[in-house]
């Protein structure tokens, strides 16, 4: 089986994500927050300790998640709401010889338990964005509906008061 994938992740009209590697988290963010690549880089950048080239850590990615649960996500204009996936979400439960045993979800998994809504989802040493069911990840990875989820936070847009008003 291999997984549908948006090429969005990967095709960024930027000249930083053209020269920036590492960056997984932030693509991730930016496509499933709706923000550009530019301002979820500076974001990412002062609120997560990002440093240029280099990866964002998974301890500052979960710490971080589990504030902006509390108080919200704001990049840019850009207002979210976060939401950090529990042991529940993210892991299959299967009975073994009347054992109960937990085992990570594989992203085709996820899927499947997940079809609707936005996530950021961590797997080993990487991130990807999974939307509506599809995946927005480097093309390449299609390739690999096994990989464990790690972690996973549902991101939700919040309309602007502005918007609301005016219907």
């Amino acid at each position: 089986m291999y997984l549908n994938v948006n090429e969005a992740y990967s095709k960024f009209d930027s000249k930083l994500a053209k020269e920036e590697k590492n960056d997984c988290f932030v693509r991730s963010l930016a496509v499933a927050s709706g923000s550009d690549y530019q301002t979820t880089h500076q974001f990412v950048k002062e609120e997560f300790g990002r440093e240029d080239k280099k990866g964002t850590q998974g301890f500052a990615i979960y710490a971080n998640m589990l504030r902006y649960e509390e108080k919200g996500l704001q990049i840019g204009n850009v207002k979210c709401d976060v939401k950090v996936l529990g042991k529940s979400r993210i892991k299959n439960q299967y009975k073994l010889k009347g054992e109960i045993i937990l085992r990570q979800k594989t992203i085709s998994s996820f899927i499947k338990d997940n079809p609707k809504g936005t996530y950021v989802v961590g797997v080993a040493g990487h991130a990807l964005t999974i939307k509506d069911g599809e995946v927005f990840d480097w093309n390449a990875n299609k390739f690999k509906p096994t990989r464990k989820v790690q972690s996973a936070y549902e991101i939700k847009s919040k309309k602007s008061e502005a918007q609301l008003s005016l219907f």
